[in-house]
């Protein structure tokens, strides 16, 4: 987890992302997801100057470790020179040593932030869930951090002038964005009163409109008439040419069935792909989060 300068924007690492949610939806369940319907709340990870440093951090982690739902975790937090932000060491516990970057000692609003993406780390080696690789195992740790209710403090941490700039996590600031807006629509919760990073607001809402975009993508209902245009003229093409069509960014594809031309797309709420009949106007059900999708195949 580290720092970087210039921070990168956009969306480069969204199809990582969507994975992400998506096997978190499968490793927890929509029955352990609504455990963690309610944000880390500010007071909870609050962290004053004249607060004690390790005490302090120690409450933090804490707090973090009650909301991952890791009661038996205790962790044990210090501050080192080292190149990243933080650093977690993951054994079979029951203690977990995590080491902050010096610069934490003067930069204590941020000890949340840096705090959350390691004890998520905890977590997601607890479930035994992981990604191959380094950059995506830690795009994963980013999602979950966000998607369960901690990482509205990793956008938090992010800040932009003309002069310089911090990033904490592997996300781009949109791309907490995006995660923080699926877990508003999923949870009808909105973080934005919690950000004090003049920066965060913009991130959150151009990362919602990303969000908004899903679910308005073909065969959606919702679907906007250049998009539904577009829709007809693939499956008219796929329709002639052996039912089979896909190409690279685009929300849908077509298959054929055994009873006749199938179309596939990603669920806007869970992001897991979807096959229903091309029948016209349907009801979809995900068989993952349990989302009724009105569609137009």
């Amino acid at each position: 987890m580290g720092t970087s300068s210039p921070v990168v924007h956009g969306y480069p690492h969204l199809a990582t992302v969507r994975a992400a949610i998506t096997a978190l939806h499968k490793r927890l369940s929509p029955e352990g997801l609504r455990g963690y319907g309610t944000s880390v709340l500010p007071a909870d990870v609050a962290f004053a100057d004249h607060d004690d440093l390790h005490l302090g951090a120690q409450r933090v982690a804490r707090a973090l470790v009650q909301h991952l739902h890791l009661p038996d975790a205790r962790m044990i937090v210090g501050f080192r020179e080292m190149q990243h932000a933080a650093s977690v060491e993951l054994a079979a516990g029951p203690e977990y040593f995590i080491e902050l970057n010096d610069r934490f000692r003067s930069h204590r609003r941020d000890i949340g932030a840096a705090l959350a993406h390691e004890i998520t780390h905890v977590l997601l080696h607890r479930l035994d869930l992981t990604f191959p690789g380094t950059r995506d195992n830690e795009i994963l740790t980013d999602t979950a951090t966000t998607y369960l209710g901690a990482g509205w403090l990793l956008l938090d941490a992010f800040r932009e002038d003309g002069v310089s700039s911090q990033k904490l996590g592997y996300l781009t600031p949109e791309e907490f964005g995006y995660v923080l807006a699926k877990r508003a629509s999923l949870f009808g919760e909105d973080p934005s009163p919690w950000f004090t990073s003049p920066q965060a607001y913009p991130a959150y809402t151009a990362g919602a409109a990303q969000a908004r975009r899903d679910a308005s993508q073909p065969p959606l209902v919702a679907a906007g008439w250049t998009g539904r245009r577009r829709y007809a003229k693939d499956r008219r093409y796929a329709a002639e040419h052996g039912g089979a069509w896909t190409e690279p960014g685009s929300p849908y594809a077509f298959e054929p069935g055994p009873d006749g031309l199938r179309v596939r797309f990603a669920c806007p709420r869970c992001c897991q792909r979807i096959r229903v009949g091309v029948r016209g106007r349907v009801r979809a059900r995900c068989g993952l989060c349990g989302a009724v999708l009105d569609c137009d195949t």
